[in-house]
């Protein structure tokens, strides 16, 4: 015997909802796009009838008029495959996606390395695709927080850009006060021979992590022993680690500008034979979920990811909204004890 499909009726229409709440079609679409002229008793009246008939507006439609995507991009400027593996930058994704629920907006991700991946991206960007961009993981070199901010695109900055782009706010963690507490702990427990695996050079989060470490240990009155170069990935942190070992074989304490970097120089300094921490402490920076779980569980700076990503969403929002870039915000880090140092 054939199964009857119940009929569902005819799909409700910007004019049926005009109808039912006994306003004009002109009504409810002021009243959808947000308009602040339509009067309270009438702006209720259309949402109680867009509830009743389960009315859901046509967003190609509604795009005509307001000219907005109601979508956000999330660009990484990375390879996918380092987007994917690095946990701070998995968070950041997950903190996105979780500041825009209840405001409208849907959240694209997107990554891009190369220049023909560039071009790509911005040429989807430009085309009005999305409302605005949350740029994140920028290097010095990097062209497109220049060429979103010559197209008007609005922008934020996840991080202190290298030079300043009128019209682009950011958002930051004070890398430089947290790597300086970090040197803190290190000479606080009496080590006396500190190295630090620093990030990569054209990033100013790198950059500012060593300034701060370097500060602290000068404040100290000690002298940093060692810098290797890492990139924030596990391999150059293992190599890293082994580099400072040659260079500086007495080295007790070495502070990673990653956490990552910090599980990789751990496992390199056991299989050198080296007990952490009594034998050397180390230090990472971010407090990522996996830090608590590596043995010893590590000692680390704790960066606010949700809260920064948040900040960037409201930041982003307001300025598509108002035109308003805002103020740079800029929050504090603090430093996590566990058992590596």
């Amino acid at each position: 015997m054939a199964r009857r499909t119940a009929s569902r009726g005819p799909v409700p229409t910007l004019t049926t909802v005009a109808a039912v709440a006994g306003v004009s079609p002109a009504t409810v679409s002021r009243v959808l796009n947000g308009s602040a002229t339509v009067a309270p008793e009438l702006r209720t009246a259309v949402q109680q009838a867009v509830d009743r008939l389960g009315y859901v507006p046509n967003r190609a439609a509604r795009s005509l008029v307001t000219r907005r995507s109601d979508s956000i991009a999330l660009v990484v400027r990375e390879p996918i495959e380092f987007g994917v593996a690095d946990a701070y930058l998995s968070s950041t994704v997950v903190a996105a996606s979780q500041s825009l629920l209840g405001t409208g907006f849907q959240l694209v991700v997107m990554m891009a390395q190369n220049d023909a991946e560039h071009a790509q991206l911005a040429s989807y960007v430009r085309s009005g695709h999305v409302d605005g961009v949350l740029l994140v993981s920028v290097h010095a070199d990097d062209p497109l927080p220049q060429q979103l901010a010559r197209d008007g695109i609005p922008t934020v900055l996840g991080g202190r850009p290298h030079v300043p782009e009128p019209g682009i706010a950011y958002v930051d963690v004070d890398n430089v006060d947290g790597a300086r507490t970090a040197a803190h702990r290190l000479t606080g427990s009496g080590r006396r021979r500190l190295a630090t695996i620093a990030g990569p050079p054209d990033m100013t989060a790198a950059a500012d992590r060593l300034t701060g470490f370097r500060s602290g240990v000068t404040e100290a009155g000690l002298a940093l022993q060692a810098v290797a170069v890492g990139d924030f990935r596990r391999s150059t942190s293992e190599a890293a680690t082994r580099e400072i070992l040659a260079r500086e074989p007495e080295v007790d304490g070495i502070f990673a500008a990653s956490d990552l970097m910090a599980a990789a120089a751990i496992k390199t300094l056991r299989a050198a034979g080296r007990r952490v921490p009594d034998d050397i402490a180390v230090i990472g920076f971010d407090d990522i979920e996996m830090a608590e779980h590596i043995e010893p569980p590590l000692t680390t700076v704790h960066q606010p990811v949700a809260e920064a990503v948040q900040a960037m969403a409201r930041l982003l929002i307001t300025r598509i909204e108002s035109g308003s870039p805002g103020e740079p915000v800029v929050l504090p880090t603090r430093l996590v004890i566990r058992g590596s140092g």
